[in-house]
């Protein structure tokens, strides 16, 4: 039986395209509907720089993690507290599960920062933090789903000077499921399932 892709970054840029998300760190700038038309056509989207610098700060986390340090690199005070955190986890596991949505099968997947005696981590880099900020991500809840033996989902989050800890327990997480299946309808609805379906068949 065909299986059909699902990922937290596709339902976020759906969201996204929905209504402003502030829990990314996104501008007025971009296309939003453009941009998700992209991720269902499965083609690259602009790099923005807030991306480049998630990107740079998560491989000064790993480069600490494996025992490189300069103490007078940009960020490393921040970068070694979450290294610290992270130290004796699983980097970059692999996810999924399979699941059937509003009678289509779907291959749930992501890829966790680190998981560490039950608790996945996230690492964020981002220049404001308010508490709760992640409280309407996807993230945590299609994570807790693909990690049944999670108890928890931590989002590390930093400006590369502070760190902030936002922490979800899977008795206050709500299901992912809902919104996939709101997701669905809204492309069946927009005449976009097709698309969907050419290019996010799980292989």
């Amino acid at each position: 039986m065909k299986r059909y892709l699902v990922t937290h970054s596709l339902l976020a840029s759906w969201l996204y395209a929905m209504k402003s998300n502030p829990y990314e760190d996104m501008t007025t700038e971009r296309n939003s509907m453009e941009e998700l038309l992209l991720t269902l056509r499965r083609e690259p989207t602009p790099t923005t720089e807030a991306m480049q610098n998630g990107i740079a700060f998560e491989d000064m986390v790993t480069s600490i993690m494996a025992g490189y340090r300069d103490p007078s690199a940009k960020w490393h005070d921040a970068a070694a507290e979450v290294a610290d955190y992270c130290t004796g986890g699983v980097l970059q596991f692999k996810v999924k599960k399979e699941a059937e949505v509003a009678g289509i099968p779907i291959l749930l997947y992501g890829r966790l920062d680190c998981l560490k005696a039950g608790e996945i981590i996230d690492i964020k880099f981002s220049k404001s933090y308010d508490r709760g900020k992640y409280i309407s991500s996807t993230q945590h809840p299609t994570y807790l789903e693909l990690v049944p033996e999670a108890h928890s989902f931590t989002y590390l989050v930093s400006n590369g000077a502070e760190v902030w800890r936002e922490t979800y327990r899977r008795d206050e997480t709500p299901s992912i499921f809902p919104t996939i299946h709101l997701f669905f309808d809204w492309l069946k609805t927009s005449d976009l399932m097709g698309l969907y379906m050419k290019h996010w068949g799980a292989k």
